[in-house]
């Protein structure tokens, strides 16, 4: 019951949250557009408000592309995907870290099965943990220090022939 309480309440907060730091309509003000709503219906904010950047996965002579959701912040990175619903195959959210390091993700409140690739500081993948199982509190992890590590819908790496030491690139 307390766990349930807290998944509960970490949404409801959130949005008292951002009810309470949001600004307020004015009169008149109905009808323009905020900046982030207009970064968004150009393509270069998330829904969720995260930029979105190209990012390209070098594999077996092909280039896979994808527009990612760029997780900058810790914020940004301690709620990743956490609440989505789905997920398109094309789309997916980078984690650069700050420094190269051991990097562990969990699936905490994460809806949907993800493939979890762990990238080193010079751009290939160190691992792929595919399909990692929703709403686990086991420890993802990865083998060696990296330098990011991107999210992508569960089972598209293998879809797509994906392996370990297949190069990822992308601008921030």
């Amino acid at each position: 019951m307390i766990g349930y309480f807290k998944q509960a309440i970490v949404p409801v907060m959130l949005l008292v949250l951002a009810g309470a730091t949001g600004c307020s309509v004015q009169a008149g003000d109905r009808d323009n557009k905020s900046p982030q709503a207009e970064q968004q219906k150009d393509g270069t904010l998330s829904e969720a408000g995260l930029r979105l950047i190209p990012l390209t996965i070098s594999s077996a002579g092909q280039s896979h592309v994808f527009t990612v959701e760029l997780a900058g912040t810790v914020q940004e990175q301690a709620r990743g995907l956490m609440f989505r619903k789905d997920l398109a195959p094309d789309k997916g959210m980078i984690f650069p870290l700050k420094e190269t390091r051991m990097a562990s993700f969990w699936m905490k409140n994460t809806v949907i099965p993800l493939d979890i690739i762990f990238i080193r500081t010079d751009g290939t993948i160190e691992s792929i943990a595919a399909n990692t199982t929703p709403y686990s509190l086991d420890p993802v992890e990865s083998g060696e220090p990296v330098a990011a590590v991107l999210e992508l819908a569960g089972g598209r790496a293998a879809e797509l022939g994906i392996v370990p030491g297949d190069k990822v690139e992308w601008q921030d």
